[in-house]
């Protein structure tokens, strides 16, 4: 897949100033969360959740999710919030995972799962479930999104009627992310908040 980054873009820094995000809409709607200053984590902004929810919006309740790269979590309490039926989310770092649980266990909540995992690794066992959604926002620059989605088609994490978000640093092309996939796929939405490019895309 290309790499289509900006000097700017790969000089950027990554550190986070402001370590709080808060949730849209749904059960815990305004509700502040906190995460550590980790080196390469990017909260998806609020303005970008806010898209991608709405894109969903009206199949959204009470089905499952799988975060694979879950950060702050703000993608993964979004769900929860707006009625999801479950959540499973991976995350590498402790201290982030430490925080997630943290989070979790403010909410008393049943229904999320945070596992302290490399994400590649989680995907290497082959599930027993698929995944209505699937939120993919992995770091850039590593070349973890290939084979990220080779691995989710060929763990049975995903089936048709699945859909799966992306966060990358280029331009997601159908045509080449469809070699992942033995069912036809399709990019549903696709659009661009500065330098990040996020689409999400259905499996037929």
């Amino acid at each position: 897949m290309p790499k289509r980054l900006s000097k700017n873009f790969k000089n950027r820094s990554t550190r986070i100033v402001n370590n709080t995000f808060q949730i849209i809409s749904g059960e815990y709607r305004g509700r502040k969360f906190s995460f550590p200053d980790v080196t390469g984590l990017r909260p998806t902004p609020g303005k970008v959740r806010e898209t991608l929810f709405n894109w969903i919006q009206f199949e959204s309740f009470d089905k499952t999710y799988l975060d694979l790269f879950a950060g702050s979590g703000a993608l993964s309490f979004e769900a929860l919030s707006r009625g999801a039926k479950q959540v499973v989310s991976v995350e590498k770092d402790f201290n982030a995972f430490q925080s997630l649980e943290k989070n979790r266990k403010n909410l008393k909540s049943d229904k999320i799962r945070f596992f302290n995992q490399d994400a590649l690794k989680f995907l290497a066992k082959k599930s027993n479930q698929s995944f209505d959604f699937v939120f993919l926002d992995p770091p850039f620059n590593k070349n973890i999104l290939p084979k990220a989605l080779r691995s989710l088609s060929e763990g049975n994490f995903v089936t048709s009627g699945s859909k799966i978000y992306i966060e990358s640093e280029y331009e997601i092309i159908e045509k080449e992310i469809s070699t992942f996939f033995p069912k036809k796929i399709r990019i549903s939405k696709q659009k661009q908040s500065g330098q990040v490019n996020y689409c999400l895309i259905e499996i037929l």
